[in-house]
């Protein structure tokens, strides 16, 4: 009798993952509106408000380096990252709990360090630290946050509620969390090879922050409201502009045309990626951990955002099985490859 055929993990990646888990779990409860498969569940409240709810998880050698990334910077950043989910939803962030596994060669100081970082993230979020779990691991650290937020039930924003011809827009710039992976990871192979060499890290200072300190963009949900701009579809970009827009086209049933030139990056991530003979534009839709929003929004909203500084109009959604299109500077429409960060690779 032949051994049942293995489905690897790296196979189906994170995504394919989740699907096979929770395909079929049925939602029991009026009020959960909303399950997996979003940036965050969301719950009925009392009819007219939401709470919304997102985890995430980091784990030593999958997602950091204790090599090159300081403790308080790493606890801000599991808050942060976690924040992102509840403003991809529109939402406003309050309550945080925390998790955490740590083998014994962490002190108390270590983790006090670690909860530095943690707190100052609540505080400047204003958010509240409510609870979690701390438990011992056979090696390495987890840190696992669950952020916690609330909106009205009609300000909540899905990826599934794009339309064709809307704009696609980016916050902030993009691939520079990439590039400052890729400087630290040098450093850290110099290091190997000989101790005695200090890290180059002058003039990198910007995109070692978008990796080490990323922010979530809570300010762009405030500039939204105050623009009277209700997104009709949005994510956040933790795994690189290509897979999200993946995600968004797939859950609105769409296609997409994004153009190169209108790609927002800054000077110091083209030049650093230059340098390693990396395309930028590659860093932007494959690098990820920018935590920036991508959303859609109606043609007639273009006006209110025009000339904002912090928003960026890249393409727009074309018709259903139309395909996902980057139009490169050359004018040649390139078919995008969703290759994001996959966590079993």
């Amino acid at each position: 009798m032949s051994e049942e055929k293995k489905t690897s993990l790296e196979s189906i990646g994170e995504f394919g993952l989740i699907e096979a888990l929770t395909k079929n779990f049925k939602n029991k409860n009026a009020s959960t509106i909303y399950g997996v498969g979003d940036d965050a569940a969301v719950i009925d409240k009392d009819g007219d408000n939401v709470m919304l709810v997102s985890t995430d998880a980091l784990i030593e050698g999958i997602h950091f380096n204790l090599m090159y990334t300081p403790l308080m910077h790493l606890g801000y950043k599991a808050v942060v990252v976690n924040l992102s989910d509840i403003y991809a939803m529109n939402g406003t962030a309050e309550q945080i709990t925390v998790t955490i596994a740590a083998s014994s060669r962490f002190p108390k100081e270590a983790l006090e360090e670690l909860y530095k970082g943690i707190e100052k993230a609540c505080d400047f979020y204003g958010v509240d630290l409510i609870g979690g779990d701390t438990t011992s691991s056979v090696s390495g650290l987890m840190i696992s946050v669950t952020a916690i937020g609330t909106a009205k039930k009609e300000d909540v924003v899905y990826r599934n509620g794009g339309k064709e011809n809307e704009l696609i827009v980016v916050t902030g710039d993009l691939g520079a969390a990439y590039m400052g992976l890729q400087i630290l990871e040098r450093e850290k192979s110099v290091y190997k090879a000989n101790p005695d060499i200090q890290p180059d890290l002058d003039g990198y200072d910007y995109i070692l922050e978008r990796q080490l300190k990323p922010e979530a963009r809570k300010d762009i949900i405030k500039f939204l409201k105050e623009l009277d701009v209700i997104p009709t579809s949005m994510i956040d970009i933790s795994d690189g502009l290509a897979s999200e827009l993946f995600h968004l086209c797939n859950q609105s049933d769409l296609g997409v045309v994004i153009y190169d030139e209108k790609l927002p990056i800054d000077t110091s991530v083209s030049t650093t990626a230059i340098d390693f003979d990396i395309s930028p534009t590659t860093c932007v839709l494959n690098g990820g951990e920018d935590y920036e929003l991508l959303f859609s929004i109606k043609q007639e909203d273009f006006d209110k955002i025009k000339g904002n500084p912090h928003m960026t109009v890249i393409g727009h959604y074309t018709a259903k099985d139309s395909g996902l299109y980057l139009v490169d500077k050359q004018g040649a429409a390139i078919q995008l490859k969703a290759q994001g960060w996959n966590h079993f690779g």
